[in-house]
Formats: structure tokens, sequence, C-alpha cells
């Protein structure tokens, strides 16, 4: 399955959970909402926060909407390659897996479609 056929997948699962459980999902989207909020830090960074997490607690599903949220704020491969450093330096050999897995993910968002 492809990153992008993953991240469709989940859409799909989560639209269920929701249903199932709509005033926990209503209180998430809050919690995702105050989070994102405009401040101090710019969205692109606390996306780079947010997938720095989601590499080092190993959520590849996480990895994979932080790093399409992270194209559609403009980030460069070069930007999320220093990102994805970082995380391995706190995270170790574990991290090293899973930013392989967020590399991926974003060559795969960013490569051109096929005609």
């Amino acid at each position: 399955m492809t990153y992008k056929e993953k991240t469709a997948a989940l859409r799909a699962e989560l639209r269920v959970l929701h249903k199932l459980n709509p005033e926990s999902a209503k209180g998430f989207a809050t919690l995702s909402a105050g989070a994102m909020a405009d401040g101090p830090l710019d969205k692109k960074s606390r996306e780079y926060v947010a997938l720095a997490i989601a590499v080092t607690q190993r959520c590849e599903p996480c990895i994979n909407l932080h790093v399409e949220a992270l194209i559609k704020v403009g980030c460069t491969r070069e930007e999320l390659g220093s990102v994805l450093a970082m995380c391995v330096q706190m995270g170790g050999g574990p991290a090293l897996m899973y930013c392989a897995h967020a590399l991926a993910a974003w060559d795969e968002f960013t490569a051109p479609a096929a005609v």
C-alpha cells in the first residue's frame, strides 16, 4: 500500500471513529485548532514539532499526515531533511527507521502525477 493509500484509508477509518464518538472527535478537533492557532510560532514551525514527535513516538499515520501538512505550508525537502536529522539525534536508531518512512512519504506525495 502506498503512503497516499495509507493516508486515505486512515482518513476513512477516522471518519468512522468520529461518527461513533462525535463528542470526542469535536474535543480533539478543538484541541488541534487551539494548538495550530496563530501565535509566536508559524504553522510550518508547529508542523515541524508535530512531525518530530510523530517520528520519535513511531506513529507512521501521524508522520504521513504531518508530512502532507508540511508540503501544504511550503516546507522544502531540504528543510524536512534538517528536521529528520534532529529526530535521529534525539531518537536514535528507532527514529532513523521512521525518518526513512517520512522521507519516502514526502517523495511519494510530491512526485509529479503520472499522465
